[in-house]
């Protein structure tokens, strides 16, 4: 009787537990150079630790995401599908067949300003999200889609010539954000979208990063901006990685800490690390003192 317990006992912990073994997930992340991390060394960073579908060697915000769940004792099977200065209507016609396949869960991030040819229209946005989620499904009923709301441009704010010079920084973010909410709207096959220009600005209102780099960057704050000015800085490709992370997994940013791995390989000042996690943890609504920390992997 006893061993006969023991076994209904053991069945039924394998069941809620997926056999006794962490079961992997598996994330694709579909981008252009904000994915990829252009003008920063993430970029290269750690490209073993991801599947670039494509073969160009890149790491970007996607090992990023891979070295936060490693950290976290999270299986993820991480995968990306990158090209600069492109927008997600190129990845469904160029590059479908390359990732149409099932995956837990697939963010998009589209071009920085909707569409090249006509900046701030979301029509073509929103076709193509609309028709990758589409795909995804058919792959995997249970797929979550998530498309990232990106952060604003200080080139386009700052600089004469563009549908948000003198407007505040703010309104390339706003604008992106109502075109994400205009593709999932009624579509429940769109998770919520991943808030990372909303975690920049802030960042911005609450004095941890500089605010103008054309004016100089104040001391003792963060440039979330690279040299252009328009791309991000390690710093920012950070706080991208944060939200992300956070709001897929469900785990509190804060968890990972001052000796947090990645930020270290990076060269990033720890308080500075510190401080984005804070920034995350707060946009995506974690009051509070953290949970305990991780199991770490290092």
């Amino acid at each position: 009787m006893k061993r006969k317990v023991a076994s209904l006992v053991l069945a039924a912990t394998l069941a809620l537990t997926g056999a006794g073994v962490a079961v992997a997930r598996t994330i694709l992340f579909v981008g252009n150079s904000f994915t990829y991390g252009h003008g920063s060394p993430v970029r290269r960073y750690h490209p073993e630790r991801v599947m670039d579908l494509n073969g160009e060697g890149v790491g970007g915000v996607p090992a990023l995401f891979k070295t936060f769940a490693d950290q976290a004792g999270l299986d993820w099977q991480v995968s990306l599908e990158t090209a600069g200065g492109q927008d997600l209507a190129f990845h469904l016609e160029r590059r479908g067949q390359r990732i149409d396949r099932a995956w837990d869960v697939v963010v998009l991030q589209g071009f920085s300003t909707l569409d090249a040819a006509n900046p701030g229209d979301p029509t073509k946005h929103v076709v193509a999200a609309r028709a990758l989620a589409d795909m995804m499904l058919r792959a995997n009923p249970r797929v979550s889609v998530r498309l990232v709301s990106t952060w604003p441009r200080a080139d386009l704010a700052y600089r004469p010539g563009s549908p948000w010079s003198g407007k505040p920084v703010a309104a390339l973010a706003e604008t992106v954000a109502q075109a994400n909410r205009l593709a999932a709207e009624g579509n429940a096959r769109f998770g919520a979208a991943l808030p990372v220009g909303a975690a920049w600005l802030r960042a911005i209102e609450a004095g941890v990063a500089d605010p103008n780099p054309y004016d100089g960057i104040t001391f003792d704050k963060i440039d979330l901006w690279t040299w252009d000015h328009y791309h991000a800085s390690t710093e920012g490709y950070y706080l991208e990685a944060l939200v992300e992370f956070g709001a897929i997994t469900g785990v509190d940013p804060r968890t990972l800490g001052a000796r947090e791995r990645a930020a270290e390989d990076l060269g990033m000042n720890p308080q500075a690390a510190v401080r984005l996690q804070q920034i995350a943890a707060e946009t995506l609504g974690l009051a509070g003192a953290p949970a305990p920390a991780p199991v770490r992997k290092r």
